[in-house]
Order: C-alpha cells, then structure tokens, then sequence
C-alpha cells in the first residue's frame, strides 16, 4: 500500500481545489448543496461539475459522478488511471463506489462528512484490500472555506430572509 501514500502537493492542490469551490458556488446559487468536481489529468482540468440532484431531480446527480461522467466523454473511456478528482467535500458511499470502479488514481477532498463520508469518515473504500483498485486519498485541502460554503447554505436555508439559497 505504500504507492497510495502520495504527498499532498499544497499549491497545486489549492488550486484545483479552489476550482471546485468555484463550481460549489455555482451550485449555492443554484439552490443545491454546493458540492463541486473537478477532473484533473496531466495539470489540466480535463471536466468540472457541482450538484445538479434538485435541478434534474436525479439522487445520483452528485458533483463527483457529473464530473467523473464528464472526464470518461471527453477521454472516451471509462478507466481514469492517471486522473485525480478534487471535490469540495468527502465523497459519500455511492461516489466512492464510482471512484473505485473508475480507477481514478488520486482523490483530494476538503470537508470531512462525519455522517456520510466514504474515504475515512464511515469507511475508507480507498483501502479496502477486497477491491480490485485502490487510489490515493488527500484530506483537508481548504477544509474551512469548504465547510464554510456548507454552513451558509444550509443556514441558507433555515434562514431564507438572511441567505441567498431561498426555499430550495
């Protein structure tokens, strides 16, 4: 397992990082929880997404599965060895399935999700030794703008009048 323990790369990390939260904010402004993904290969951004579940009232419309989608079109296929999906917050069971089926070699998230988290929260599919893949996992890159976002959506939402998400 000690190919899976990459160093954080800061700069580099911050950046792409800083992309999805453009792309999370797409969603805050939208009405959906602003979750954002970007798809990485060779220093490029090769597909970006946020949360579209309310917008095409589809459960399975998550950023990370929008961006992952996006990044197999544009590749034309659906192996992603080589790729690292940074995404605003830690993926969910049904997302970290996808990034393991997809062989993406890297994921980077920025808040840890205690009650649904996939990547070390609840579980760590990332190294489950039953799997046929494994990918590296870097935690906490820009983990309090991430969380922030979150917070003010959802106190968006308990407090149309004062935040900018109104009834969604």
């Amino acid at each position: 397992m000690d190919d899976l323990l990459y160093a954080p790369m800061p700069v580099i990390d911050e950046h792409f990082m800083r992309l999805a939260l453009a792309e999370a904010r797409q969603a805050f402004a939208a009405g959906e929880a602003p979750v954002g993904a970007v798809v990485v290969l060779d220093g490029e951004v090769i597909a970006a997404a946020h949360n579209r579940r309310e917008t095409d009232a589809d459960p399975t419309a998550h950023a990370e599965l929008l961006a992952i989608r996006a990044a197999a079109n544009r590749l034309g296929r659906w192996r992603l060895a080589g790729c690292t999906l940074y995404v605003t917050l830690e993926p969910c069971l049904m997302c970290a399935g996808l990034l393991q089926q997809s062989r993406l070699s890297r994921v980077v998230f920025g808040a840890d999700d205690p009650k649904a988290g996939a990547l070390g929260s609840l579980y760590e599919i990332h190294l489950d030794g039953r799997l046929n893949h494994s990918f590296a996992v870097s935690s906490g890159i820009l983990a309090g703008e991430c969380s922030e976002l979150l917070r003010d959506f959802f106190d968006s939402l308990r407090n149309p009048k004062n935040g900018e998400a109104g009834d969604a």
